[in-house]
């Protein structure tokens, strides 16, 4: 009992760790097709001048255009691994989930802050039970969502039309209309952050648009700001109706995972065109649409009943120059406060950081994940109550 009890001491010294004690790593990213980055070097600069040590991997924002040099210029400590990172960090700073191969650099002591997707991902789960570390989902914290939504519905609508050029299976109908041709016709469910961008990107190439969404309100919103666009809009309700028409079908709802339902479900395939292209943009494993599962930017198209679906998982990779822009610049706040005041602490302090909160000292505490898995889990207003007193 007493090595457990050293375990323990030493996760809460990590925990309630702040004022300039927390040291913070950003590791390269190893996910397939992942080139962002969690942090720039105007953050390193500030939290370096608040008197954190910052150590970040050599190449880590490479692909997002930032040198090794500009990090050491900003005063970040310069590593040429990933495991110098893990074992010389507490607070642990990323863009995706803890990969297989980062496994075993986890120590009870760390915090770590990324998209953990937890939910749809036991093994991950598992594992950070296992070595005991506080992890906190970044993909819960958003209050006005995901910075990288918008990028995701953009490039997610660009690469939906590519598919639908002949070269690639599709219906072979220009973006545009010629000739008296008609343009493709695409169908974009959903009207939140996602769909909003796919729809710049769809409206303003031209292209013929039939929008869905639940919300009446983000229904006319769209209507209003879209009145001269090639665009009908819809009640979800009135989806299957134009199923057989599409060229293309973009998902741009997130799915609760503990849903067994869908809006489309493996027997509505029958009504589509062969040519047609779905294209989950949210990618919620048979989430919103029933025969979705995760691909990558390697090998990004899989065909289930004769039609071509397009699952990245990680769309805004494709322009991590961007999208490091707008995610390093979103998290930096919960970063600080964070490194200020210890995770828990800070999760006490901010309702949008405790709805991330995912597990710590050996607990479950994301409820999307213990009903999802089915599994036990602690309410997040219990722990963090239970583990002040």
């Amino acid at each position: 009992m007493r090595g457990s009890s050293v375990m323990v001491s030493w996760q809460l010294a990590s925990i309630f760790q702040g004022m300039n004690d927390m040291k913070i790593g950003v590791p390269k990213e190893v996910k397939p097709g992942e080139g962002r980055v969690a942090m720039l070097p105007d953050q390193v600069t500030a939290l370096v001048t608040d008197g954190y040590t910052v150590t970040v991997e050599e190449g880590a924002g490479a692909a997002s255009g930032v040198e090794n040099s500009a990090y050491a210029a900003a005063g970040a400590t310069m590593v040429s691994t990933g495991a110098e990172v893990y074992a010389t960090a507490d607070l642990i700073i990323k863009v995706k989930e803890i990969m297989p191969e980062e496994y075993d650099f986890l120590r009870p002591e760390h915090v770590i802050f990324t998209n953990v997707h937890g939910a749809a991902n036991r093994e991950q789960i598992d594992k950070m039970l296992e070595v005991g570390l506080t992890a906190i989902a970044a993909e819960e914290t958003h209050p006005y969502g995901s910075p990288n939504s918008a990028l995701a519905g953009e490039v997610g609508a660009f690469e939906g039309l590519r598919l639908v050029f002949a070269p690639h299976g599709g219906s072979g109908r220009h973006f545009l209309n010629h000739y008296g041709a008609p343009a493709a016709e695409a169908l974009v469910i959903g009207l939140g952050g996602v769909g909003q961008g796919a729809l710049r990107t769809l409206l303003k190439l031209g292209v013929r648009v039939k929008a869905f969404d639940i919300d009446r309100g983000a229904r006319r919103r769209t209507l209003m700001q879209w009145e001269d666009s090639p665009l009908q809009v819809f009640d979800i309700s009135d989806l299957g109706d134009h199923l057989a028409e599409a060229d293309v079908i973009y998902n741009c709802v997130l799915w609760p995972k503990d849903r067994d339902d869908h809006l489309i479900f493996r027997s509505d395939l029958a009504k589509l065109s062969s040519t047609c292209v779905i294209v989950d943009i949210s990618c919620d494993p048979a989430g919103a649409v029933e025969t979705s599962r995760a691909t990558t930017w390697d090998d990004p198209v899989y065909t289930e009943e004769g039609i071509r679906h397009f699952c990245v998982d990680n769309i805004p990779g494709a322009v991590p120059v961007t999208a490091s822009a707008g995610y390093a610049r979103d998290l930096f706040d919960n970063i600080k406060l964070i490194a200020r005041l210890g995770a828990l602490e800070a999760c006490r302090q901010s309702p949008h950081l405790a709805k991330g909160l995912t597990c710590s000292a050996g607990e479950l505490i994301l409820a999307e994940a213990g009903r999802f898995q089915n599994r036990e889990f602690t309410p997040v207003d219990n722990f963090l109550q239970r583990s002040s007193a």
